[in-house]
């Protein structure tokens, strides 16, 4: 019964039609699109880590906002079918060793420090949401550690969290980085959805520190 009813929500939903007449893998390609439509968080040639990339509705977008001249890599636990225009990673991001492994494919393309950092990461679902909750924001941490190593002065971020009781100490933790911070609901996140998109605007560096070994 329940399952009958997300086929029919989503059968529904106007964002999956649309991604589905776009030839984008996700509806989520529309958070990023109104996300960087009100922030400009990725130009024309930049160079941006997608963390959390699959199934790829985000580095399509990607893709596009960078052009010819600009570089996606994206790493996630699932495998991700290839896009023209992006490098893929498949690995743990939790786990040291994928990190370093993104860390080096970064240099091996020559690009420096990044512009931006994007991450739509999200854990296994328990259905313990304070449990679910803990864990959307370990991993939103490590995606602001990995922004702390690889983004340039005035780079930008973009991190999903799910809101709970130690969301405010992230937040603060992004404030504590950049120049200005802003919390965004696109319009494409579900309404019954707690997620919520952090975006950090012109990076200044990590606090003394902070920086991941």
């Amino acid at each position: 019964m329940g399952q009958t009813r997300w086929y029919r929500e989503r059968r529904d939903d106007p964002y999956f039609k649309q991604a589905k007449k776009a030839g984008y893998r996700a509806r989520s390609a529309y958070k990023l699109q109104q996300i960087n439509n009100k922030f400009k968080v990725v130009k024309k040639g930049a160079a941006v880590a997608d963390l959390g990339c699959a199934p790829g509705g985000w580095s399509q977008v990607l893709v596009e906002l960078v052009g010819e001249d600009g570089l996606v890599v994206g790493v996630d636990l699932q495998r991700t079918r290839p896009i023209e225009g992006a490098r893929f990673l498949q690995g743990d991001f939790t786990q040291q060793d994928t990190r370093d492994r993104l860390s080096a494919i970064l240099e091996e393309a020559g690009r420096g420090a990044l512009d931006a950092v994007v991450s739509d990461m999200a854990p296994d679902m328990s259905g313990n949401y304070d449990l679910d909750q803990a864990r959307s924001v370990h991993l939103s941490t490590l995606a602001l550690e990995f922004a702390d190593r690889h983004l340039r002065e005035g780079g930008n971020f973009v991190c999903k969290v799910f809101e709970g009781a130690d969301f405010q100490e992230f937040r603060a933790a992004v404030r504590e980085r950049f120049r200005s911070v802003r919390l965004v609901h696109p319009a494409a996140s579900r309404k019954q959805s707690s997620e919520v998109f952090v975006v950090g605007l012109r990076f200044q560096g990590a606090p003394d520190g902070d920086e991941e070994e």
